[in-house]
């Protein structure tokens, strides 16, 4: 690395796993939050489940039950999930910079550790995917979850709602687009 040229291609390669890490920064933040959220919702759900338990059993609070229960099934899976794709996040954010700063390190030292930063930047990019995988997962875990609590609402409102409106059967279509 004698000439300027050199040293700015070294730098610019070593700029490159930057945009890596920025989405692997991008991620973490996104989703520690939704791992704070999950949390919460298990709190929520076990302060709402534990007074249930002494309840007699009737069919309303049976049933009350059973969906609160699911609900903690599903947000226990989720927080898990999270915190898997977080380590696998953070761990890919390592190798990134691992790769960065071995870039720099291959190219003042010699040629015969170029694979280094290709195996470093090539294992961060297999974490950043399986955490996709793992994200894409929980994803589906909380759409079940509000699509479970939304039918349990449905049919409890069904219950509770006005005559005329149950009668009827109101159709789900017919609040967004005015169809009946």
């Amino acid at each position: 690395m004698t000439n300027f040229p050199d040293a700015i291609s070294v730098l610019s390669a070593m700029i490159t796993p930057a945009v890596l890490i920025s989405a692997c920064g991008s991620l973490i933040l996104a989703t520690s939050d939704r791992l704070s959220k999950a949390v919460t919702r298990t709190r929520e759900i076990s302060s709402a489940l534990i007074p249930r338990a002494a309840d007699q059993r009737h069919d309303d609070r049976e049933e009350e039950r059973r969906m609160l229960f699911v609900q903690l099934d599903f947000v226990t899976t989720r927080s898990r999930l999270l915190q898997r794709a977080l380590s696998r996040l953070y761990a890919a954010l390592a190798f990134f910079v691992g790769t960065s700063v071995s870039i720099g390190l291959v190219a003042i030292t010699s040629s015969a550790f170029t694979l280094v930063p290709i195996a470093l930047g090539l294992i961060g990019a297999g974490l950043l995917l399986y955490a996709a995988f793992l994200l894409i997962k929980e994803s589906r875990f909380a759409l079940a979850a509000v699509n479970e609590e939304m039918d349990f609402m449905w049919k409890r409102g069904k219950e509770y709602g006005p005559p005329d409106l149950v009668e009827k059967g109101i159709k789900r279509a017919g609040w967004f687009g005015g169809v009946k």
